[in-house]
């Protein structure tokens, strides 16, 4: 019973890490309508700063500052939204498709220098030993990761009520204003392109930050971790939640991660270890099929906000009051 437990804090502790990235995403889509599949590159930036600036000192690599974890945090925050930022200026003037592969490439750029820049990122054989939260109970995993949990629990929720006040709150609506109709906001005197570097920015703290909340709670990170379907999760994670809606993207995360983590330890139980290489693309297979099944019943996703039908008996009385009116 106590093995679940622990199973249970630790498979909410990565859903709401993942929560965390989604809410960033859908600040800068579901918002402001920017179309950013780049979004692992963010996360991976805010991870290695959080931990070169928390790790003790390593002789051949650069950092090894050894502060304390809530500064890593907060670095990785700003460092992560600089990165934003400077993207944003770059590429903002692009438009929906072009905008995706521009935002693709800083991915992939920053996976690279991840994977080559070994006296700065560890290289291919990422940073270790990390400082985790509550380590001293790290010899009970049920305490440890219920610590950890709450910690996880509390950043998100913390992240998510600064969302919901600023959605509701003149900027927040400059920005729906921006996504629903550019040239109308614009003629009112707001600048479309400093509104959506900030709605970029601040996602790509979030991203940063989430990213850095990861590293500390597995102690390692390496460049593997943010290879583009990191990006494939957390954009499925969004649509399923409801684009638009920061608690469709933490219901999102929370459902899409169980499917798969459960298809993961299916495929374990059902195959082979030689197969199980191959058979993990079924993860992927079980996430397409959901996401078909979602956007047939719910198209704006399960929080969305979904268009009205009318009724069939109300819908029969106004043909049939028009039809009456139209008589001569």
């Amino acid at each position: 019973m106590m093995d679940l437990v622990g199973y249970g804090a630790f498979f909410l502790t990565t859903a709401l890490i993942f929560s965390l990235i989604t809410l960033g995403l859908n600040l800068q889509w579901g918002l402001t309508g920017l179309f950013n599949v780049g979004l692992a590159g963010f996360v991976a930036i805010g991870a290695y700063t959080s931990a070169l600036l928390t790790t003790p000192d390593t002789a051949g690599r650069f950092g090894g500052f050894d502060m304390p974890i809530l500064i890593g945090w907060l670095g990785a925050m700003i460092l992560a939204g600089l990165a934003a930022a400077m993207t944003g200026i770059a590429t903002l003037r692009l438009k929906s498709d072009y905008l995706a592969i521009t935002t693709f490439g800083v991915a992939v750029v920053v996976q690279l220098v991840a994977l080559n820049a070994q006296s700065l990122t560890g290289g291919p054989f990422g940073v270790g030993f990390i400082p985790r939260p509550f380590a001293a109970l790290a010899e009970t995993p049920l305490l440890f990761n219920l610590s950890n949990l709450a910690i996880v629990a509390v950043v998100t929720l913390i992240v998510f009520l600064a969302l919901e006040h600023l959605s509701r709150s003149p900027w927040g609506r400059v920005l729906k204003a921006l996504r629903e109709d550019e040239r109308a906001a614009i003629s009112l005197g707001k600048s479309a392109r400093f509104y959506r570097v900030q709605a970029f920015a601040v996602g790509g703290a979030i991203m940063g930050l989430a990213g850095a909340v990861q590293a500390h709670f597995i102690g390692f990170i390496a460049p593997d971790n943010y290879v583009p379907t990191l990006t494939f999760q957390v954009w499925v994670m969004l649509i399923v939640g409801g684009s638009g809606s920061n608690k469709g993207a933490v219901v999102g995360s929370i459902l899409v991660w169980a499917i798969w983590a459960g298809s993961g330890a299916l495929t374990s139980v059902l195959f082979t270890p030689e197969q199980q290489a191959r058979a993990a693309s079924l993860q992927i297979v079980a996430i397409g099929v959901m996401l078909c099944i979602i956007l047939l019943v719910r198209p704006n996703g399960l929080l969305g906000d979904m268009p009205r039908r009318p009724r069939f008996g109300k819908r029969k009385q106004k043909v049939v009051a028009d039809e009456s009116g139209a008589t001569p």
